[in-house]
């Protein structure tokens, strides 16, 4: 096998200062863990400049579509690191599936409208990456075998004198705008829990999107949210039409590394406090709420089920089962449910048996989500998809794309939303929906 060469560089923790060298790139993507404020998340993985690019086509199969993205890793071919680098990242595929990709696994209805025109997924096959590790306070180029030598000189010249680029503006053109009112969320909830009652499903995620007019550099918007909302799930990816997708996301979809598996799902929230006491207060009350550890417990079974299909058969286990996460504006119920991928299966197998993540669709997955394509009036595209790679070893990290932005054709559009179930109340669910979002949508308008 061959070795892959790299390249130390001088370390730092916001990867904003290194991506600045290539916004401006084709296929410029980054995948940040939030540092310096975010803890939990150790790598941030930036690139550009794609060998390929690789979108879905309309109706195209999810599976023939995932086996495309496999034979692109196959030609780019497998490598090693040299000793002693741990890095997540070797050369392989960057990208995002949105959510709609989902369509293109399962038959599924089509009321809500495309207004969007987003690619249900798009990915490039990168052969270099810059990977910052926040554990051991390092900073390097890695660069695949098949990268020639002008181009490792190119890119280390472009990374160590990166040209000093004055930010350009971001503005809205006036505030976002919800496209549901309150009584449209409330017809919405009623339908849902008409549908639990009937015995068709126990839970279903439902989404509110947000949208204004805009104008300007989502890079320039992106630096101002991860300020703002710190997550180790973030992301920054170029669209070719001058557009972006932005992920605030604190979730993790799926891990693998080393064949083991890992999911983190969310589900359960409350807003941070004013002072201390009502902060406690607040996370004391999710922890403890009967409702909420039903809802995320829910999730947990929905995934040891999705992982099931791929996994070595005895594996899936639940070492984690609701933990507090907190974040600037919300806590989090969070689990962990892990398993060990079969022999015959890979990464994309995983993916293929387990997208989109239950803890945005419901469950039953499949009736939760033909119930979100009746009452959402229009598809989610990138919310609740998600942003990932897959390196040429097996190697892949996944989030869930809440928290998310879309900037493209002169709009910037975001959501939030929350799990229904048979004792919501469609007012705090409503106000919940809003919460998750609130500094996402202050920090865009005080731009």
């Amino acid at each position: 096998m061959l070795t892959c060469s790299v390249h130390p560089l001088p370390y730092h923790a916001n990867p904003a200062e290194y991506f600045a060298a290539i916004r401006h790139a084709p296929g410029a993507v980054l995948l940040d863990s939030g540092r310096p404020t975010a803890e939990r998340g150790r790598y941030d993985l930036l690139s550009a400049w794609p060998l390929a690019t690789l979108a879905v086509a309309p109706d195209e199969n999810g599976k023939e579509f995932l086996q495309r993205l496999r034979d692109n890793l196959a030609r780019l071919g497998t490598a090693r690191l040299p000793a002693p680098y741990e890095l997540p990242f070797v050369g392989g595929l960057i990208g995002y599936l949105s959510y709609d990709f989902g369509r293109h696994l399962e038959a599924l209805p089509t009321q809500a409208r495309d207004d969007l025109h987003l690619p249900d997924a798009r990915f490039g096959l990168y052969d270099w990456a810059l990977v910052s590790d926040h554990q051991n306070g390092t900073s390097q180029l890695v660069f695949h075998p098949s990268v020639a030598e002008h181009e490792r000189g190119r890119l280390i010249e472009v990374f160590s004198h990166p040209a000093s680029v004055a930010p350009e503006a971001f503005t809205l053109n006036g505030p976002m705008r919800a496209d549901l009112s309150a009584s449209d969320y409330q017809r919405a909830l009623e339908r849902i829990q008409q549908y639990i009652q009937a015995g068709d499903c126990y839970q279903v995620n439902f989404a509110q999107r947000f949208r204004a007019e805009c104008q300007g550099d989502p890079w320039t918007a992106y630096c101002a949210l991860r300020a703002a909302c710190p997550t180790p799930f973030s992301g920054f990816q170029n669209l070719p039409d001058g557009g972006a997708v932005l992920s605030l996301s604190p979730e993790r979809f799926v891990k693998v590394s080393d064949g083991h598996v890992e999911t983190r799902p969310i589900k359960g929230t409350r807003p941070r406090g004013r002072d201390a006491a009502e902060d406690a207060a607040n996370a004391a009350e999710l922890l403890a709420s009967p409702k909420d550890r039903a809802e995320n417990l829910m999730i947990v079974d929905l995934l040891r089920n999705d992982m099931g299909r791929t996994c070595r058969i005895g594996s899936v286990k639940v070492p984690e089962l609701f933990s507090l996460e907190s974040y600037p504006n919300v806590h989090h119920l969070v689990s962990s449910v892990t398993g060990e991928l079969a022999d015959d299966k890979d990464a994309l197998d995983l993916i293929a048996g387990s997208f989109p993540g239950g803890s945005i669709t419901g469950a039953p997955k499949i009736r939760a989500m033909q119930i979100i394509d009746e009452l959402e009036p229009t598809r989610r595209g990138l919310y609740c998809g998600s942003l990932l790679y897959l390196d040429v070893r097996g190697e892949m990290d996944s989030s869930i794309a809440i928290r998310s932005l879309l900037v493209k054709d002169g709009q910037v559009c975001c959501w939030g939303g929350g799990g229904i179930v048979a004792d919501s109340e469609w007012q705090s669910e409503y106000q919940e929906s809003i919460t998750k979002v609130k500094v996402l949508l202050e920090t865009l308008q005080n731009l």
